[in-house]
């Protein structure tokens, strides 16, 4: 099912990408701009869990859903890295570590498909810890500024990031820790 609702809500934050990016290009007032990308990736983020729900609620689950879902949420998390590290909001050290473990880990996860033992990494708490922790830390990142007259954004955004980039260290080592029993088995 290529064109369900949930499908395009998937889509939907694939095509969010280039919006968000050039939300910094179009000459916009530094706040503005920073409040337009924070309501932006936080609408479009949002959408994960909507076009789940939706796929479970209207009997909508496909194979191709299933793949897209976790792309286009990947895409969604190393634009918004990329454009921090580029506005110096966060450290390229973060943005390698996540982006690299996202790579590393859907690799992974392929390769176990093609084995036929997919279910040693499925999703696990961890990785959703570490997925909820980096949606918090990227808004308050991009916000870049005191919200309710309390909270230093950036602040806050530059610890969430870095705890997000240890459990993301954390949670490749468990689903290396899982597939590793199949890969020796494998490889000879």
């Amino acid at each position: 099912m290529f064109f369900t609702v949930p499908t395009l809500l998937t889509w939907t934050r694939i095509i969010a990408i280039p919006l968000l990016v050039g939300v910094f290009y179009i000459g916009l007032e530094h706040r503005l701009q920073n409040l337009i990308a924070t309501t932006m990736f936080v609408v479009f983020a949002a959408t994960d869990w909507l076009d789940g729900f939706l796929a479970r609620k209207l009997n909508q689950t496909s194979s191709f859903g299933a793949f897209l879902d976790p792309v286009a949420d990947k895409f969604l998390v190393c634009a918004a890295l990329l454009v921090l590290v580029h506005l110096k909001r966060a450290d390229v050290f973060v943005a390698l570590i996540i982006i690299g473990r996202e790579i590393a880990i859907s690799a992974l996860r392929e390769w176990m498909a093609q084995i036929g033992a997919s279910k040693s990494v499925a999703v696990h708490m961890l990785g959703k810890v570490k997925t909820t922790v980096q949606m918090i830390a990227i808004p308050f990142l991009l916000f870049d500024g005191e919200l309710f007259g309390a909270i230093d954004t950036l602040q806050w955004g530059t610890w969430l990031i870095w705890l997000s980039a240890i459990l993301t260290v954390w949670s490749m080592i468990y689903y290396l820790q899982k597939a590793l029993p199949e890969i020796r088995r494998r490889v000879k």
